[in-house]
């Protein structure tokens, strides 16, 4: 029997923050996870680790004017809440956006997490003062990425191990709660053999016993159902879900535990809203199934449909995510091309993840300023090089037929697709030009870190000093549930009728990150690792205070 304090299910970042907030309030803690030690940090670990911040030192550096006002307004313009069950979720936004406005910046300064000093600016938006997307950029990447992140919670609970204070029991899947007297009182599950697999890959699954744990309070850091595609699949809003998609998380992200919560009277809702990606890319050295990348775009590239076709304003790469996913799929197809030259590649196309941005990642400064570098072994150019997505030509007849035998659709009418590049050239040759996207791109270019790192002048994709021209093909890639276990602000699970189930609580994405949906609809991006950071400490400092 293992017995605790606070039993926290789930080791990845909101787990650990949870339990490290217990620890630090004098609690002792069991900290279950059904992976091997390898894996510690979870999806945490993997993520570029890009922040929500508002009014950050960063930004004003950059001449960027934010206020918790502004961050309010375009969160609840892009969570466009409209559910009964929303209540607690509004609540939660509120709060939330209050941290990253205030507390938080501060709070992770005193745990040593620095940030990368060039504020990026994501999901745009276009539609309006009143629609999605961030009015000023607030996408703060840690210096150091995932691991960064992780690394000061680790530390804390390493040193509650070394005191007998805090214990970690990986290969333990929990399967159960226990009940007693309409209380929550621990876990039961089964231990699973041990396994060698390193970080990321998919584990064994084979039982080799039981177990069973007590505790005083429990909390549900499961995350979410991005690696199982099936539930993916059964979740999909209004059915219709690709039949082919990339996973931009590990297998182990499974969702298999909330059942047992909602039997043990906690209630589930909103699992129809999730956050998944249209711009996924093959990964060229997987680590887990199906396992894809994310390009995270600037605004130069064409975006066309699976047919050839540019997706309209306000679509442009970077943007809005769920709008650009949901035109693309409502075309028939589960794909589309980003076209553009080796030139806007090579600036613009960051991809998402701690092992993809080894100079941010190992913090080295050398490193990051030669990425740019002609010749360069970025992460971009080796899938340039190794991608099975990235097709190059020095004419568009030439990548047409590239994109055709690549998927062996047939749908890429070369002679369109040289006119659609022609007319795009032609207006970039004019100096001023119609063209909403191209304005959009002058316009980025008139913040700081767009115009040193992220958005190329504008120029003819045509140029051979820019070539050779480009096409991407861009797949589905699963990531985020938005819904998750109906929680209050104290972070506890609310059965149907909207009562706290006794001794329970959750946080991260198993708890659609507060309130069973604190994004509502759509994300604003560096909300989601933000989000485990919140609602793991308001979790672990209110089942302490429950002790």
């Amino acid at each position: 029997m293992i017995r605790s304090d606070v039993l926290v299910v789930g080791a990845g970042l909101s787990g650990l923050v949870a339990a490290a907030e217990a620890y630090a309030a004098g609690k002792t803690v069991a900290i279950l996870d059904q992976e091997p030690e390898a894996s510690v940090g979870g999806q945490a670990h993997w993520s570029f680790a890009g922040l929500f911040l508002v009014d950050s030192p960063e930004q004003r550096r950059l001449g960027v004017r934010d206020s918790e006002e502004l961050a309010l307004a375009d969160w609840m313009a892009s969570a466009a809440f409209d559910r009964p069950e929303d209540a607690h979720a509004q609540d939660w936004a509120a709060a939330y956006v209050h941290f990253a406005a205030g507390e938080k910046r501060s709070w992770l300064k005193a745990l040593g997490v620095g940030m990368f000093p060039l504020v990026q600016w994501a999901e745009r938006g276009g539609y309006g003062p009143d629609g999605h997307g961030n009015t000023v950029p607030r996408f703060h990447v840690t210096w150091g990425t995932g691991p960064a992140l992780v690394a000061p919670f680790l530390d804390e609970l390493h040193e509650g191990v070394a005191a007998g204070r805090v214990a970690f029991h990986f290969r333990h899947r929990a399967t159960g709660l226990v009940t007693t007297a309409a209380r929550v009182t621990g876990v039961a599950g089964e231990v699973l053999e041990p396994s060698s697999a390193e970080r990321g890959e998919r584990s064994t699954r084979r039982v080799t016993g039981g177990f069973e744990a007590s505790a005083a309070a429990v909390v549900v850091t499961t995350g979410g159902i991005g690696g199982n595609h099936d539930s993916v699949r059964t979740q999909w809003p209004g059915g219709g879900a690709p039949e082919r998609m990339l996973s931009g998380v590990p297998a182990s992200v499974d969702g298999l535990f909330l059942p047992a919560v909602e039997q043990a009277g906690g209630r589930l809702i909103n699992g129809d809203r999730m956050w998944h990606y249209p711009e996924g890319i093959h990964n060229y050295a997987p680590v887990w199934p199906h396992h894809g990348i994310r390009i995270l775009p600037g605004p130069s590239s064409m975006w066309l449909d699976a047919t050839g076709r540019l997706l309209p304003p306000p679509l442009f790469p970077g943007f809005d995510s769920l709008g650009a996913l949901r035109h693309i799929l409502g075309t028939g197809h589960d794909y589309s091309w980003f076209v553009l030259n080796k030139t806007i590649a090579l600036k613009e196309f960051a991809l998402s993840g701690s092992e993809q941005n080894p100079d941010l990642t190992g913090k080295d400064i050398r490193l990051l300023a030669g990425r740019l570098k002609p010749g360069a072994d970025s992460p971009v150019q080796r899938f340039l090089d190794q991608g099975v997505d990235f097709l190059q030509a020095d004419t568009t007849a030439a990548l047409a037929a590239k994109m055709n035998g690549l998927t062996g659709d047939g749908l890429i009418d070369g002679t369109e697709l040289d006119r659609l590049i022609r007319s795009r050239d032609l207006q970039v040759s004019s100096g001023f030009g119609k063209d909403p996207q191209l304005a959009a791109i002058r316009a980025a270019r008139r913040f700081t870190t767009d115009k040193v790192m992220r958005v190329v002048p504008p120029h003819r994709l045509t140029d051979p000093a820019h070539g050779p021209l480009l096409a991407v093909r861009l797949s589905v890639l699963t990531r985020k549930s938005l819904g998750g276990l109906h929680t209050d602000l104290e972070s506890r699970v609310l059965d149907a009728a909207g009562h706290a189930v006794g001794g329970l609580f959750a946080a991260g994405e198993a708890a659609g990150f507060g309130g069973g949906g604190i994004h509502g609809y759509r994300a604003l991006e560096g909300t989601f690792l933000g989000g485990c950071l919140f609602s793991g400490r308001t979790a672990g400092r209110a089942a302490s205070a429950a002790v």
